[in-house]
């Protein structure tokens, strides 16, 4: 009979020793805002939903502890055990990671440890679970990713400058990253070796068991592009804007009962109400059994450009229900044509519509969904990633509405409000028939599917999110890489696409 061995326990130690000052920063650079959050955020946010990870250590700059600790609290992370001070060395704060890992460990027990920059916070959890599933075997392991640059070796001779000596074969060269996983008494023991030279140096912690621990073989799990390093001003700007066009999917209900017991006696207001997605979502959602007010100018004579009939739909709704806890908003017009050419009119319906309705529901919408803690669901084009000749109006406002939709998540998380926008391809509703006419079957999205994703964004947890829909997704694993991978798929392939 055999006998079950329990699985060791793996712990994420986040290193964040480093200072901001290639980013001319005064402060530590994994402290630094990068869409909303904290640099470091971001990546505890990862680990923290990480399933295979158990727990995290975070080894911080002298002096800025508590900066970590309010981040932390504010944030909720019930995973992160210990926050202590990093060394003057990369090594040190490796030796001290060591220590504080082997606290309380009873006489041959060992874990896994993952560790990770703190200034990388793109890393998915699907190199997370490699890295994990990995230590199964191997003692030691990486994370790279190959060189698309050709690497060459140089010297310096004097004032004549550098000079090229060797240029390797770059099919064999690869770009580390990071987490670096280890069982922890491969590393402890190599660390122990490297304290007999004194000339010991490194700069990542698998070079210390490749030099001190040659027989351990290093495996390497595949790396993202997107996991990369804020080190310079300029990683600042690129991991922020990757931020922002990153997509994420809505977790879908695993049966129409379920959507019936979330659904039964909540309230949700559609403005936009009237046909297409709207309409399709009221219908959806009224048959699981929500009380739905389905606004639209064509049926309820509601004008979202209107301040006062949004105010007076929400009061009714709460007078009769009493609860809002969804608010949808799909209203929008689409006109096309060259700026220049377009008059004032236009101009002001564009703007009015597609941008001050949207502020306006979401000011309006803010008290009523506090006292629920209920979601505020917005909708953008696969224009907004990139403004289009002829629909300068309709996609300038389209990328407004994901700036409001993470302005706002980060605004009203503390009361508990979340805001979401959703992203659909190329959609057949009433409103893009008009602009394109018809167009082939099959091309275009239906308007029930969209409706259906917006439902399991309504009902899921997530806040902050631009939720792409498309008719075939071109991601295979799920986590936060697979939204990168999808903002650069909108970015590239549907630049004809609005939806």
């Amino acid at each position: 009979m055999s006998q079950h061995i329990a699985k060791p326990r793996t712990t994420a130690v986040i290193l964040a020793g480093g200072t901001g000052q290639r980013v001319g920063l005064s402060i530590p650079k994994q402290l630094l805002k990068i869409a909303g959050k904290a640099v470091i955020e971001h990546t505890l946010t990862t680990f923290e939903k990480a399933d295979s990870i158990d727990d995290i250590i975070v080894l911080m700059a002298p002096g800025y502890v508590p900066d970590i600790e309010k981040i932390v609290a504010k944030a909720g992370f019930r995973k992160v055990k210990k926050i202590i001070e990093g060394g003057a060395t990369r090594n040190e704060t490796t030796e001290r990671a060591i220590a504080a890992l082997g606290e309380g460990l009873a006489e041959g027990e060992d874990l896994n440890v993952l560790f990770h920059d703190a200034v990388r916070p793109l890393l998915s959890r699907r190199v997370i679970d490699d890295c994990v599933v990995a230590l199964e075997r191997f003692q030691a392991v990486d994370v790279a990713i190959p060189s698309a640059d050709t690497i060459i070796v140089t010297r310096t001779h004097g004032l004549d400058g550098e000079f090229i000596t060797e240029i390797p074969d770059r099919s064999r060269l690869r770009r580390g990253q990071t987490p670096q996983a280890f069982k922890l008494s491969t590393i402890k023991r190599a660390y122990e070796v490297a304290a007999g030279d004194p000339n010991f140096q490194a700069t990542d912690d698998c070079s210390v068991v490749l030099k001190y621990l040659p027989d351990v073989p290093i495996h390497v799990v595949a790396g993202d592009e997107y996991n990369m390093k804020v080190t310079q001003p300029v990683d600042v700007f690129i991991a922020d804007k990757l931020f922002q066009l990153a997509s994420a999917a809505a977790p879908e209900q695993v049966s129409d009962e379920a959507y019936r017991e979330l659904l039964t006696g909540k309230t949700v207001v559609v403005f936009g109400g009237s046909y297409g997605i709207g309409k399709d979502i009221g219908e959806l959602a009224e048959s699981y059994g929500a009380k739905v007010y389905a606004l639209g100018r064509s049926t309820t004579g509601t004008h979202v450009e209107n301040p006062e009939e949004v105010d007076d739909a929400l009061s009714k709704a709460y007078a009769e229900t009493g609860r809002i806890d969804y608010v949808v908003n799909t209203a929008g017009v689409l006109r096309i044509g060259k700026l220049a050419e377009t008059d004032n009119a236009t101009i002001e319906e564009a703007l009015k519509v597609n941008y001050l309705a949207p502020v306006q529901i979401a000011r309006s919408s803010y008290k009523y969904l506090a006292e629920t803690k209920g979601q505020l669901l917005l909708y953008t084009s696969s224009s907004y990633t990139r403004g289009r000749a002829e629909y300068s109006l309709y996609s300038s406002t389209k990328a407004a509405m994901v700036n409001l939709t993470q302005a706002l998540s980060d605004e009203w998380a503390g009361d508990g409000v979340r805001v979401n926008c959703i992203n659909p391809e190329r959609t057949a509703t009433p409103m893009r028939t008009k602009a394109f006419g018809q167009e082939p079957t099959g091309s275009l999205l239906s308007s029930e599917a969209v409706a259906r994703t917006s439902l399991d964004v309504l009902l899921s947890e997530l806040t902050g999110h631009v939720i792409d829909v498309r008719q075939q997704d071109p991601t295979a694993s799920a986590g936060q890489a697979s939204g990168f991978e999808a903002a650069l798929a909108s970015v590239l392939d549907r630049q004809d696409g609005v939806a």
